[in-house]
């Protein structure tokens, strides 16, 4: 049994690795009761997003593929959520065109993030590289026991 098959036999470039729940109520495939979400924005609108705490800060890693900087925002609402936002304009179809394949995605993606308590809102910076979005939110210094030395009579 082949793990690959041809969604259309007159196109050499329509190979697709077989789903073998293709067909079952409760598989992956076109037959299911669970079907993949089909709308362009669905696939892009979960956006993957990586968030790991520093000793100094908490560190948010989003895979925005294609995107420019202009095309997402971050922003802090209420002192203390994080949100990161932005979208991918669906290309302009021509008349004239003859599409064999659409597997990038377009649409609206919006992730939202409460931060600690221990956080600082007010110095967190953002920078694109190779469509990947860093977002640094510094954390404060923990605080130290304010102690007191009492003085022994006697």
């Amino acid at each position: 049994m082949s793990m690959i098959r041809r969604s259309n036999v007159f196109d050499p470039f329509s190979l697709d690795l077989w789903d073998p729940f293709d067909g079952f109520p409760f598989g992956s495939g076109s037959g299911s009761l669970f079907p993949r979400a089909n709308s362009d924005a669905a696939a892009f609108a979960g956006a993957r997003i990586d968030w790991k705490e520093t000793p100094e800060a908490h560190v948010f890693k989003a895979d925005v593929p294609g995107l420019k900087k202009e095309e997402v925002k971050v922003e802090v609402e209420d002192g203390n959520v994080l949100q990161i936002s932005g979208e991918r304009i669906k290309e302009q179809e021509e008349k004239t065109d003859k599409w064999h394949r659409v597997e990038r995605s377009s649409g609206k993606f919006l992730r939202r993030f409460r931060l600690p308590e221990n956080t600082k809102p007010e110095q967190i910076k953002a920078s694109m590289e190779n469509g990947v979005l860093t977002v640094t939110v510094p954390k404060e210094e923990p605080k130290k026991p304010d102690v007191k030395s009492i003085q022994i009579t006697g």
